[in-house]
C-alpha cells in the first residue's frame, strides 16, 4: 500500500507542475486571433461532463475499493482499483487544463483559458491519495 501510495503522490504532483508549464509554454508561443467562439463552448461543455465523470469514476473505484482495503489491506483487486481511481482521476483533472492548452494555441485569450487550467489544477490539489483507514473521523 506504501509504495502505491508514494506512486500516487509523485504522479500528482508531477501532473500539477505540467499544468504550470502549459501556462508558461502557452503564453510564449501561442498565437493571437479571433477563434471561433463554438470551440470554446463545446470544449467548456466538455470540461463540466469530465468533471462530472470524474465523480462518478471516483465513487465506483476510489471509494468502493477504499472500504474494501479499510477492512482487507492485502486485498491485491481492490488495490488495483484504488490505484487505478486515482490514475484516472489525475488523468481526467489533466486532460480539463489540457482543453486550456489547446483552446490557448487555436487564439483565445489567456483570461478565457485561465479558467480550465484552474479547474484542472484545483481538482488536482483536492484529489489527494489517502491510504484507506477502517477508523471514523
Amino acid at each position: 500500500m506504501g509504495a502505491a501510495l508514494r506512486m500516487l503522490q509523485i504522479v500528482r504532483w508531477a501532473m500539477l507542475v505540467s499544468i504550470i508549464l502549459y501556462c508558461l509554454v502557452a503564453e510564449q508561443f501561442a498565437p493571437t486571433g479571433s477563434p471561433n467562439p463554438v470551440i470554446l463552448h463545446a470544449l467548456t461543455g466538455m470540461a463540466i461532463t469530465v468533471v462530472a465523470l470524474m465523480f462518478v469514476m471516483r465513487r465506483i473505484l476510489v471509494l468502493r475499493s477504499a472500504a474494501a482495503l479499510a477492512t482487507k489491506p492485502g486485498d491485491t483487486i481492490a488495490l488495483t482499483r484504488w490505484r487505478t481511481g486515482y490514475l484516472v482521476t489525475y488523468c481526467l483533472c489533466e486532460a480539463i487544463a489540457l482543453y486550456g492548452l489547446v483552446l490557448r494555441f487555436i487564439g483565445f485569450s489567456f483570461f478565457q483559458v485561465a479558467p480550465f487550467y484552474l479547474a484542472g489544477f484545483m481538482l488536482l490539489l483536492f484529489y489527494v491519495p489517502r491510504q484507506p483507514s477502517n477508523t471514523i473521523g
